[in-house]
C-alpha cells in the first residue's frame, strides 16, 4: 500500500489509490461466489473503515448490509461487517480535544457519524435486520449488534425508537428480553469459555447503556413509560435487581447497574413498588434500599458508587408519595424498631456524621422524601432525636439548625452547610406550619441575617445566597401566626440589617454559580470530584420557581403591599361577584337547556299528536263516507227485507198447508193400504168377479199417483227451507253493519277527546315558550351587568396604574430635590431612618410608661 509524504500531489495520488482499492474490495464483496473471498474482502474493508470513514461509508455500506442478510450462517463475516458499520457511524467521545483545531476535527467527525446514522436508519428494514441479529447464538455477533444499536440510539434516539416500535421485530418485550439475556450471559462466568472477562465486562456495560438509552429521562415520557412497563413485564427489572444484590460484581458494573435500575424505576409506580419489595440475600434479610443507603453514607465506598446510590434513591422517590411516606415513617417514634436498621436511621446518621459528603448526600436524600409532599413535611416535624444522655430530645428541625449554626463556614464544611440549607429550604417551602416551627426558634433569624450580611469568598457567598433563600421562604410562606416574625417585621429587619438590594444580590448569586447550571441540565448527579457536589437537580427547579417571587415580596414596601392587598381584595370581590353571576348564568343556562329540551320534547309530541289527529280525521272522513254509503244501502235493504219477510211468511203458510196436505195424504194412503189389504184377503177367501179385479187396478194407479205428488211436495219443502236459511244469513249481515256503524260513532267520540288533549298540550307549549323568553331576557340583563363590572374592573386597574406612575414620578422628583439639596450642602435624613428613630422613640416611651406604672 502507498504511504503519502508531505507533497500535496502525492497525497492526492494516495487518496485516489485508496479510493480505487476500496472500490475493488466492494466489487469483490458483490461478485465473489466463494465465502472465503467475501470474508477476506470485508476484513480488508474493516481495516480501512476507521481511517477512511467517508470513503468506506459512501461505497461499502450497502454491500455490508447485504452481507448481513445473505451470509447469516458465517459468524466471522457477520462480526467483520458489524464492526465496520460501527466504525462508520461511531464518533469517538472518550478523547478530550486539547485545542480548537482538534475541537473542529471532533465536530466534523460527529457530523459525519450523524450523517451515516441517518443514512443507516433511512431504511427501517436495517433496524429490523439488526434486531434479528440479537437472536444469534454466537456471543460475538450479539455483542457487536448491541454495540451498533447503542451508538445508533445515542446518535438518533427518537427516530430509532419510532422505527423499533413499528418494526415487525420491534416489540419491546422480546427486545429487552434479548438484551437481558446478553447482560446475564456477559456477567456470569462459564457461559462461554472463549469470551475473555474483559470482553464480557465491556459487553455488559454496553448492554446496560443500551437499556438506559431506552428509559432515559430526556426521552419523551410516553416512550420511556412504555419501555419501563416492558422491562418489568419481561423480567428484566427483576434480574437487574438480582445482579444488584449479588456478590462479586465488579464496582464499575455495579455502579452502571445501579444507574440502570434507577432509570428503569424512575416515575414508574409498579417498578417502584417492586423495588421497595426487593430484599438482600442476608440473614436476616434487609431491604435493598437499606443496603444501598448503607453504601451511600459509608465514606470508604467509591465516590461514583455513592453518587449512583443517591441517584437510585432519588428515582425511587420521584413522584412516589407512597415511598416518601414509608421513608418518613421509619423516622417517626411510633414505627422505630431498635432491633433493625431502617432507612430513616441511616439518613439521620449520615446527616449528622463527620463526613461532609455523607452530610450532603443524606440531606439531599431526605429532601427528596419531602419533595412536593405537604403531608410528609408536616409529619417530619414530629421526629425527635436524642442528643445525649440526661438531655431532653430535640426535633429534627431544631437539630438541623443547631448543626447549621455550629459548622464553620470554611473548607470542606461548606458542603455540609449547603446540604442542610437545601434540606431546610425544601422542607419549609409551601408549608406555613414548618415556617412557624422554624421561626419559633429565636436563634434562627439572627443567624441567617448574620450570615447574609458578611462579606466572604465565592463558596461562602453560595451559603449566603442559600441563607437568603431560606429567609425569603420564611417571608413568602409566612402566615403571620408569630407576632414577632410577621412578614412586615422580617422585611423591616432585612432592610435595617442587610439592605434590600444587598439581599436580592446575595439571593441572585445562587443561579449564577457555575455548578448550578451543570446540576440543572439532567437529573443524574454527575460530578467530577466530591468537592463539586453542591447542587441537586430538583433543588435547582425550586430555586427557579422561588427566586422571582421572593425578590418581589422583599422589594415591595408596606404601602405597596397594602395597596396591592386592597386591589387584591377588590379583585377578589369582583371575582366573587363575577363568579356568582357566572354560577347564576350557568344555572340559568342549565334551566334554559332543560326548558329547551322540554319544549323540543313537547313539540315532537305535539307534531306526533297532530299527525295522529290528521290521520284519524282522514279515517273519520272515510268512515263518514262509508256510513253514508251504508245508510243509502240500508234504505234499499230495508225494502228488500220487508219483501223478503212477506215472502217468507207466505212461504211459511204455504209450507204449513203443504205439510197438512201431506199428513192428509199420508192418512188417506194408509187407509187405502189397509182397505187394499182387506180387499186382498176377501178376494183370497172368496173368488170374486171380474169387476173386483178392475177396481184393484184403479186403486193401485191412484196410490202411485199420490206417491209421486208426495215426492214433489217434499222437494218443494226442502227448497223453501234453503231460501229460509239464506234470508237468515242476510239478516245477520245487516246486524254486523249496524255494529260497525256503532263502533265508528264511538271512535269519533274518542278522536274528539284526543283533539282536546292536543289543544291542552299546545297551550302548555305556549306557556313554556313565554317562560323561556323571560329567562332569556334575564340572562341578557345578567350579561349586561357582567360587562359593566368587567368595565369597572378595567377602569380600577387603569386608575391603579396611573397612581403608580404618579408615585414613581413623585419619588423621582423627591430624589432629584434631595440631590440638589445635597449639592447645596444641606444634610438630608432618610425617611426610613426617621421612621426607625420614631419607632425606637415610641418603644422607649412605652418602656418608661411601663416602668412608671
Amino acid at each position: 500500500m502507498l504511504k503519502p509524504d508531505g507533497n500535496s500531489r502525492n497525497v492526492g495520488a494516495f487518496t485516489r489509490c485508496v479510493y480505487r482499492q476500496i472500490q475493488k474490495l466492494c466489487d469483490r464483496v458483490a461478485s465473489s461466489t466463494l465465502l472465503e473471498d467475501r470474508r477476506d474482502a470485508v476484513r480488508a474493508i474493516k481495516s480501512l473503515s476507521k481511517k477512511y470513514r467517508v470513503e468506506v461509508g459512501t461505497m461499502a455500506m450497502d454491500h455490508l448490509l447485504r452481507i448481513l442478510q445473505s451470509d447469516r450462517t458465517d459468524t466471522e463475516i457477520l462480526g467483520y461487517a458489524l464492526d465496520t458499520l460501527y466504525n462508520i457511524v461511531c464518533s469517538d467521545e472518550e478523547e478530550e480535544p486539547e485545542d480548537s483545531e482538534e475541537e473542529n476535527q471532533q465536530k466534523q467527525e460527529d457530523d459525519l457519524g450523524a450523517r451515516f446514522t441517518e443514512e443507516f436508519i433511512g431504511e427501517p428494514d436495517n433496524i429490523t435486520l439488526l434486531l434479528t441479529l440479537l437472536e444469534e447464538f454466537d456471543f460475538h455477533v450479539r455483542w457487536r449488534g448491541v454495540k451498533l444499536l447503542t451508538v445508533l440510539l445515542k446518535s438518533q434516539c427518537a427516530p430509532v425508537q419510532s422505527i423499533v416500535l413499528v418494526s415487525p421485530m420491534g416489540d419491546y418485550l422480546p427486545m429487552v428480553a434479548l438484551i437481558f439475556c446478553h447482560i446475564k450471559h456477559s456477567l456470569f462466568p462459564g457461559w462461554i469459555e472463549a469470551a475473555p472477562c474483559r470482553v464480557r465486562m465491556s459487553s455488559c456495560a454496553l448492554s446496560l447503556q443500551l437499556v438506559r438509552v431506552m428509559v432515559s429521562p430526556v426521552n419523551s415520557p410516553g416512550a420511556t413509560a412504555s419501555c419501563q412497563r416492558a422491562m418489568f413485564q419481561c423480567g428484566l427489572l427483576q434480574q437487574l435487581c438480582t445482579i444488584l444484590m449479588a456478590t462479586g460484581v465488579p464496582a464499575d458494573i455495579l455502579t452502571e447497574t445501579i444507574n440502570t435500575v434507577s432509570e428503569v424505576i424512575r416515575g414508574a409506580e409498579v417498578n417502584q413498588d417492586y423495588f421497595a419489595s426487593v430484599n438482600a440475600p442476608s440473614n436476616p434479610p434487609r431491604p435493598a434500599i437499606v443496603v444501598l443507603l448503607m453504601s451511600m453514607v459509608n465514606e470508604r465506598q467509591p465516590f461514583v458508587l455513592r453518587c449512583a446510590v443517591l441517584y437510585c434513591f432519588q428515582c425511587f422517590l420521584y413522584k412516589n408519595h407512597k415511598g416518601q411516606g414509608e421513608i418518613v415513617a421509619t423516622l417517626l417514634p411510633s414505627t422505630i424498631d431498635a432491633s433493625s436498621i431502617s432507612a430513616g436511621q441511616l439518613l439521620c446518621g449520615g446527616l449528622f456524621s463527620a463526613d461532609s459528603l455523607s452530610n450532603w448526600c443524606a440531606a439531599v436524600a431526605l429532601a427528596h422524601a419531602l419533595q412536593d409532599n405537604l403531608t410528609q413535611k408536616e409529619q417530619l416535624l414530629r421526629v425527635q432525636l436524642a442528643t445525649s444522655l440526661g438531655k431532653p430530645p430535640v426535633s429534627l428541625l431544631q437539630q438541623s439548625t443547631n448543626i447549621l449554626s455550629q459548622v464553620p463556614l470554611t473548607g470542606s464544611r461548606v458542603q455540609t452547610k449547603v446540604g442542610l440549607l437545601m434540606l431546610l429550604c425544601t422542607w419549609i417551602s409551601n408549608c406555613p406550619i414548618a415556617v412557624m416551627h422554624f421561626l419559633h426558634n429565636q436563634d434562627n433569624v439572627p443567624f441567617l441575617t448574620g450570615q447574609i450580611s458578611e462579606n466572604l469568598g465565592e463558596d461562602e457567598r453560595l451559603v449566603q445566597g442559600l441563607c437568603a433563600l431560606l429567609l425569603g421562604i420564611c417571608i413568602y410562606y409566612n402566615d403571620n401566626s408569630l407576632e414577632n416574625y410577621t412578614k412586615e417585621k422580617l422585611k423591616q429587619l432585612i432592610e435595617k440589617r442587610i439592605g434590600k438590594e444587598n439581599f436580592v444580590e446575595k439571593l441572585g448569586f445562587i443561579s449564577k454559580h457555575e455548578l448550578y447550571s451543570r446540576a440543572a441540565q439532567k437529573p443524574q448527579p454527575a460530578f467530577s470530584a466530591p468537592e463539586h457536589m453542591l447542587f441537586d437537580h430538583e433543588f435547582t427547579k425550586l430555586i427557579k420557581e422561588l427566586e422571582g417571587m421572593i425578590t418581589k415580596a422583599v422589594l415591595k414596601s408596606s404601602e405597596e403591599e397594602k395597596k396591592e392587598e386592597e386591589v387584591k381584595k377588590t379583585l377578589e370581590q369582583h371575582d366573587s361577584i363575577v363568579t356568582q353571576y357566572k354560577e347564576l348564568i350557568r344555572e340559568q343556562d342549565c334551566q334554559i337547556n332543560e326548558l329547551k329540551e322540554q319544549v323540543a320534547s313537547l313539540t315532537s309530541q305535539s307534531e306526533t299528536l297532530q299527525s295522529t289527529v290528521t290521520q284519524q280525521f282522514s279515517q273519520m272522513q272515510q268512515h263518514k263516507d262509508q256510513y253514508n254509503i251504508l245508510k243509502l244501502k240500508l234504505g234499499k235493504d230495508g225494502h228488500v227485507n220487508s219483501l223478503q219477510t212477506e215472502e217468507q211468511s207466505r212461504l211459511r203458510e204455504k209450507l204449513e198447508e203443504l205439510q197438512r196436505q201431506n199428513q192428509g195424504y199420508d192418512r188417506y194412503y194408509n187407509e187405502k193400504v189397509i182397505s187394499e189389504d182387506i180387499f186382498s184377503q176377501k178376494a183370497e177367501a172368496t173368488p170374486s168377479a171380474e169387476g173386483s179385479t178392475s177396481d184393484a187396478t184403479a186403486l193401485q194407479k191412484e196410490v202411485e199417483l199420490l206417491r209421486a205428488q208426495l215426492q214433489s211436495q217434499s222437494a218443494e219443502i226442502a227448497q223453501l227451507q234453503r231460501e229460509k236459511h239464506q234470508l237468515l244469513r242476510g239478516a245477520d249481515a245487516t246486524v254486523s253493519v249496524y255494529d260497525a256503524i256503532r263502533s265508528e260513532l264511538e271512535s269519533r267520540l274518542s278522536a274528539q277527546t284526543l283533539k282536546e288533549q292536543v289543544q291542552a298540550l299546545l297551550e302548555s307549549k305556549e306557556l313554556m315558550e313565554r317562560e323561556l323568553s323571560s329567562a332569556t331576557s334575564s340572562t341578557a340583563v345578567m350579561q349586561t351587568e357582567k360587562s359593566k363590572l368587567q368595565q369597572e374592573l378595567q377602569e380600577s386597574k387603569k386608575e391603579q396604574d396611573d397612581l403608580l406612575m404618579l408615585l414613581a414620578d413623585q419619588d423621582q422628583k423627591i430624589l432629584s430635590l434631595k440631590h440638589r439639596l445635597e449639592d447645596l450642602g444641606e444634610t438630608i435624613e432618610d425617611e426610613d431612618d426617621l421612621d426607625a428613630r420614631d419607632q425606637f422613640d415610641d418603644d422607649d416611651d412605652d418602656e418608661e410608661e411601663e416602668c412608671d406604672e
